[in-house]
């Protein structure tokens, strides 16, 4: 009962954010280390890859590059889907389809094989990045999200730190049922997406409202605060565009008018339109 009553006597805006950043931070951290690991463990396969399958120089430049043609192409839609559909269901999809085609790469048997396979690697894998950051801005007031960004791309040298020796290890140690060892390692390390994509179907939440780990109060707070930026955006882009015909005067002041605009200028800003005025822009 003190250990609850202390927890209550945190600031709600406190106690909100870090229980947001200790729930969702870890979880999307490991999920963008296992997509690192996926998508750059072809060179490490490539030292024994390379000649069993007779793969040039210029091949494999060609092999590791399609990843990101396919990445381009579809990362824009990717994200609309996201936020259409929800970041839970997508983000998921993302990691079942680029677990299972990870997986699949250590069966091809050709170079024209293994372009097809890399092109689709990408296409699974697009958008992943920017809609974790999207995913990121539904959880993070602006002057949280610079600190949650950061912390997420720590994950790019914990990638190099751990993902290297565990490639290095099954490249000497894996030979199992006669296949190769590049085999073995496209599909051990293809493995934890799929994994992690159910895992991210299950306990991932899409927002705020849908968090469990949330009390009533803690997510009215947090939707306060995104709901009240998003206000204060939508004010900022009023004052700094005016409606085509209006007139705009620089001098010792700037005047607006807008009549079209009077009820929106009521409502976010607390005063009418005329009532708006600037202080000199230049002295």
């Amino acid at each position: 009962m003190a250990v609850e009553t202390a927890a209550y006597a945190v600031p709600v805006g406190a106690r909100t954010s870090q229980k947001i950043r200790f729930r969702i931070l870890p979880f999307v951290f490991v999920l963008f280390v296992v997509a690192l690991i996926d998508r750059n463990n072809i060179g490490f396969a490539a030292l024994t890859m390379n000649k069993e399958l007779a793969i040039t120089s210029q091949q494999f430049g060609f092999i590791f590059g399609i990843f990101f043609f396919g990445y381009f192409l579809f990362e824009i839609p990717s994200n609309l889907l996201l936020h259409r559909i929800g970041a839970r269901v997508w983000i998921a999809r993302i990691l079942l389809t680029w677990g299972l085609v990870a997986m699949l790469t250590g069966f091809v048997h050709t170079v024209q094989q293994l372009y097809i396979a890399r092109f689709l690697l990408g296409l699974a894998e697009a958008g992943y990045f920017p809609g974790i950051v999207l995913y990121l801005t539904y959880w993070f007031p602006q002057r949280e999200q610079a600190r949650a960004i950061a912390l997420f791309l720590i994950g790019i040298p914990v990638t190099t730190i751990v993902g290297a020796p565990v490639s290095g290890l099954i490249l000497d140690r894996v030979h199992w049922v006669g296949v190769s060892n590049w085999r073995w390692l496209l599909i051990l390390e293809g493995a934890p997406a799929i994994v992690c994509g159910v895992l991210t179907y299950f306990l991932l939440p899409g927002r705020p409202q849908e968090a469990k780990f949330l009390t009533a109060e803690e997510k009215e707070w947090i939707q306060a605060e995104l709901g009240g930026e998003e206000q204060q955006k939508f004010a900022a882009q009023l004052l700094s565009a005016p409606s085509p015909g209006k007139r705009a005067s620089l001098g010792s002041s700037l005047d607006l008018f807008w009549d079209d605009r009077r009820p929106l200028c009521d409502e976010f800003l607390g005063a009418t339109a005329g009532e708006i005025s600037l202080q000199p822009l230049f002295q």
